[in-house]
């Protein structure tokens, strides 16, 4: 399961992480005082691979999309005209003051690094020299040169961005800084020699060795951390990691720089010299970015690699898969004792000759796996939520570095369980001659890509072959060094300054497509990012039999730190002969996809933003914006009382006459009769513009309102249910009890959190008690379908829970919290062990509810 890769400015084929998301704010610095080495793996035979091309948006980069499938890049000179002039300089000062920083961070490093020579130099005219003159020179060559370069830079810079205004220019500086990019072309024309060199050294003297193990780097001004301890090799590595975000920073410098400004054709002219030396060098360097070489000489180039969940002897099993150009390899990592170099296990291979994808009438059952209950799942997420919320307090109140280890160790394997268990979508390839391996994805997205990755290789001319062992052995172990995907995709294992993620709500239009070459049913689904894997959120309808379809349909999909938004259109299936075994659904024919980030600042607005994505020939145009939780949460109590949304339930009840509002009941209504068995029901989102039409019928109580419903996608229906108690002026269990319920789920007892809960909802005013058990009544009936609606109680609890109890505005601003969604989740979790208690207090009830709570209890 490869992790959520961007596109990227630094992408080496053995640097420990893709430089995704990248924040000049604390280049390679941890405020608890670890250097994290991302140099090469010792060994490393590759060369650095440099992405030329920072002008294109930071997402899925080039290489990685096999298919060809990419978002428009939007070039700097397209952005630098709307830049506003006071936003565009407050940016411009916020890149620099950052990249400022990170610069002097790398200044130190080049520091730590030349420190030891003038020693070295003056032992080795000694009769016991450490190293030879050439060998010194072999091992810092250049590196003198790029410190007194950069060093001359950030003396230039420093005070330019310390008194800062609308007149300060550096353009020259930075073309100056680009114009003495030849020394680095010599630095990295040298550098595996360096390497080479350095290790040989290393391993024959023991002198040499323990001073390249431990060079000094002196911390940032302001940082608690005097000095941080790294190896001579990731010190080595820095200055091939900087020159690519040199370039990254003028790509940003140009967006917020208006185009009359007299710094704007220098900064061109710094970009351009860059790009072009990015492509130089990649020019070199790439074909044997990711070769290895056989025994009998051939070239063997690795293609893809990533984490995928193989199903293997009825259990789930992480695997690394490699594909290379002739071959598909699935190993894992073997256990290593301390100090020793991490290796792979060879699991199995088959040559691309050989591969085979069984079509759904061919394929076999799939062996019995026992699923996952999806409460556990979404308890896993729960105490994620909780660990990152720690971690983020221990690091405010600057807590022990130890407290701080524990905590993102457990946070590890919380999202090491979630990313082994969560995935469904079955992938199965064919041995022809032999044996049939599953796998478990994510992402449809993820399916398709690895599949046309293999049968655009399969185009070519290949021969079946057997590997010897010595074969089997040289592969493996060259899989090590050319792996470009490093870390399981969880979120503990991203750098301190990665981008989070958003959270909230993203609301999309996907508006139409063209480019297709002949009309079909088509549809479109949306996936997005979350807890280091991508899930499935929304579907458009089938438009039947046209080439260029007009959905215009808008959802709202919720986002918990997602970063990128995909997109994936289909051709609609309706031949029943075509299931696939492994999970009896019907297979629909991909016929684009593509992906976007979500870039804050792009989507961090109340305008709607338009954009379109292509896709093999066909372009998808859609519309995005974002809503941050606690806006998406704010309660606003409706200024007309006629209707029923944005109304108390007790103003509703009363007017009515009746014991649950007639909206609530004939949504339950219509989602029993038609949507109980909906694959994610409550969870899936409704077409927004369905949403708001049935709104508007119900608050005119319009007499249409059964025929709309009869007609109306099921989804859209649950989704006007979910709108209905989120704009409550105040919450079902209201505000009054809002802190009791929070106070009641942290009791450590179980009992005595059980008589708390029976305690509180005795205490509701009757219409929210009601309403509640009747809701309580309706979702039961729904988890009671799980195997086919795959909706737990638990599910369903993480839907309704912040809907349910988030307190109105005014009550939130005292009492909200960053954990208040994962203790209203918790409530709605204890609630139904609680409720049946209720049902035993007759005398304090209305028959109603009494009724509703026998058959609760009758349930259980």
């Amino acid at each position: 399961m490869e992790p959520l890769s961007h596109r990227g400015l630094a992408r080496l084929s053995w640097i420990d992480t893709l430089y995704s998301n990248f924040s000049y704010a604390a280049d390679d610095y941890e405020a608890e005082g670890h250097e994290e080495q991302k140099g090469p793996p010792e060994g490393s035979e590759a060369m650095p691979y440099i992405d030329e091309s920072p002008t294109m948006s930071p997402q899925l980069s080039a290489r990685s999309q096999a298919s060809g499938d990419r978002v428009s890049p939007t070039p700097p000179e397209g952005l630098a005209p709307g830049v506003e002039a006071g936003k565009g300089l407050e940016m411009r000062k916020l890149v620099l003051s950052g990249f400022l920083a990170s610069e002097e961070i790398y200044i130190n490093q080049l520091e730590a690094l030349l420190l030891p020579m003038k020693p070295l130099k003056a032992t080795a005219t000694t009769s016991q020299p450490v190293l030879t003159i050439q060998q010194i020179e072999t091992i810092f060559y250049k590196v003198q040169d790029i410190y007194q370069i950069h060093k001359e830079f950030y003396d230039s810079l420093c005070p330019k961005v310390q008194q800062w205004d609308s007149q300060v220019t550096m353009g020259h500086l930075f073309q100056k800084l680009a114009s003495q990019l030849g020394v680095y072309k010599a630095f990295v024309d040298n550098y595996k020699v360096a390497l080479e060199t350095a290790e040989k050294c290393s391993q024959s003297n023991n002198q040499f060795q323990k001073i390249s193990e431990e060079l000094k780097v002196k911390g940032p001004k302001d940082s608690k951390d005097s000095h941080t301890s790294v190896t001579m090799e990731a010190l080595l590595y820095k200055p091939i990691d900087r020159v690519t975000r040199s370039t990254l920073v003028l790509h940003d410098l140009l967006k917020h720089t208006p185009v009359d400004h007299p710094d704007y054709p220098l900064l061109q002219d710094a970009l351009r010299i860059s790009q072009n030396f990015l492509s130089s060098i990649n020019e070199d360097i790439d074909p044997r970015r990711t070769a290895v070489t056989t025994p009998k000489g051939e070239t063997r180039q690795l293609v893809k690699d990533g984490f995928l969940v193989e199903v293997s002897e009825s259990s789930r099993k992480l695997r690394h898969v490699f594909l290379f150009t002739d071959v598909l390899l699935c190993a894992k990592l073997k256990k290593t004792s301390a100090g020793k170099h991490q290796q792979y296990d060879c699991k199995w291979y088959i040559p691309l000759a050989d591969l085979v994808f069984p079509s759904p009438e061919e394929s076999e059952a799939s062996p019995q796996v026992q699923p996952f209950p999806d409460h556990e799942l979404e308890d896993m997420k729960m105490k994620i939520s909780t660990l990152k919320s720690e971690i983020q307090k221990e690091k405010a109140n600057k807590g022990q570095s130890r407290a701080i280890e524990r905590l993102k160790k457990k946070m590890f394997e919380n999202e090491f369980l979630l990313l082994l268990n969560s995935p469904t979508i079955p992938f199965r390839i064919h041995n022809r001659n032999g044996k049939s391996y599953l796998f478990l994805l994510s992402s449809d997205y993820e399916r398709s890509e690895w599949r046309e990755a293999i049968q655009k290789l399969q185009k070519k001319d290949l021969q079946a072959f057997v590997l010897s062992s010595v074969e089997l052995q040289v592969l493996t172990g060259s899989c090590f060094k050319l792996r470009t995907v490093h870390n399981i995709p969880v979120t503990s294992n991203k750098d301190d300054d990665e981008s989070p993620g958003l959270y909230g709500f993203l609301h999309v239009i996907v508006h139409s497509a063209k480019g297709f070459k002949q009309s079909a049913n088509l549809y479109c689904t949306l996936e997005v990012d979350s807890f280091g894997y991508f899930v499935s959120k929304a579907k458009t309808r089938v438009f039947r039999d046209t080439a260029e379809p007009k959905w215009d349909e808008e959802f709202e999909i919720e986002l918990e730190g997602s970063q990128s938004l995909r997109i994936l259109c289909y051709e609609k299936c309706y031949d029943k002969s075509k299931v696939n075994k492994d999970n009896n659904e019907i297979v629909d024919k991909i016929m684009g996809k593509g992906q976007i980030q979500l870039d804050p600042q792009t989507v961090e607005t109340k305008n709607w933003h338009t954009d379109v994505i292509e896709m093999n020939g066909i372009k998808v145009e859609f519309s995005m914006k974002f809503t941050s939780r606690d806006m998406s949460l704010k309660r606003t109590p409706s200024k007309k009382q006629t209707g029923v949304f944005g109304v108390k339930i007790s103003v509703v009840t009363k007017r009515e006459r009746s014991k649950v509002p007639y909206i609530v009941r004939q949504c339950v209504e219509e989602v029993e009769k038609r949507g109980i068995e909906e694959v994610g029901i409550y969870r899936i989102s409704g077409v927004a513009t369905d949403i708001q039409a049935l709104k508007a019928v119900f608050d005119a109580n319009n007499k249409d309102i059964l025929l709309m419903l009869s007609d109306m996608d099921i989804n859209a229906i649950a989704g006007t249910l979910k709108l209905y108690f989120r704009e409550l002026p105040e919450p079902l269990l209201t505000d009054r009890l809002y802190l009791a319920f929070m106070e009641g789920i942290a009791l450590s007892d179980p009992a005595a959190k059980e008589n708390c809960m029976m305690h509180l909802l005795r205490s509701l005013p009757d219409p929210n008690l009601i309403t509640f058990l009747f809701l309580l009544e309706h979702l039961k009936r729904v988890a009671e379908k799980e195997p086919i609606n795959k909706m737990s109680l638990h599910n369903l609890a993480t839907v309704f829970g912040p809907t349910l109890l988030r307190p109105s505005e005014v009550e939130s601003k005292a009492h909200l919290t960053s954990a208040a969604d994962i203790w209203s989740h918790d409530v709605m979790a204890q609630v139904p062990l609680a409720a049946p208690r209720l049902g035993l207090v007759e005398g304090e009830m209305s028959p109603y509810a009494s009724y509703l709570m026998g058959s609760w209890v009758d349930g259980l």
